[in-house]
């Protein structure tokens, strides 16, 4: 069987599907074989107050849809189109292969995959929006 395999440190939560779940004293390791399951590591969670930056706001939302507070159908065409702008800016080819990947796993429903790469994207977006202010 294959599947989403979660390796936690110890003491570390998650949420999957609404339960927050913690590991014990030492480290784990999950194997989720229901496709559709709604994954959060905690620790990579941005709270609202957060999302103050075009990605943190991406990522915010894609946390909504794994968390189930918001519909995947509903969210998909405004996500979307936050990607396209993210493209205006983030313009070099690594960038955008980030970009054409995190679009693929938003097409096929793979919002943890989704929420994965665009997290990568945030010490990119520092750097950008630092130059720009500095």
């Amino acid at each position: 069987m294959t599947g989403l395999v979660i390796k936690l440190a110890p003491k570390e939560r998650i949420l999957i599907n609404g339960a927050v779940i913690e590991n014990g004293e030492k480290r784990g390791r999950l194997t989720i074989v229901t496709s559709g399951a709604n994954i959060l590591r905690l620790k990579d969670a941005i709270h609202p107050k957060e999302a103050t930056t075009p990605v943190k706001r991406i990522c915010y939302s894609a946390q909504l849809i794994l968390t189930g507070d918001c519909d995947p159908a509903a969210a998909k065409p405004g996500l979307l189109k936050s990607i396209e702008e993210l493209s205006q800016v983030f313009t070099d080819p690594d960038s955008r292969s980030l970009l054409t990947n995190a679009t693929k796993a938003l097409l096929n429903g793979e919002y943890y995959k989704f929420l994965k790469v665009l997290r990568t994207l945030l010490p990119r977006e520092e750097r950008v929006l630092n130059s720009r202010l500095g």
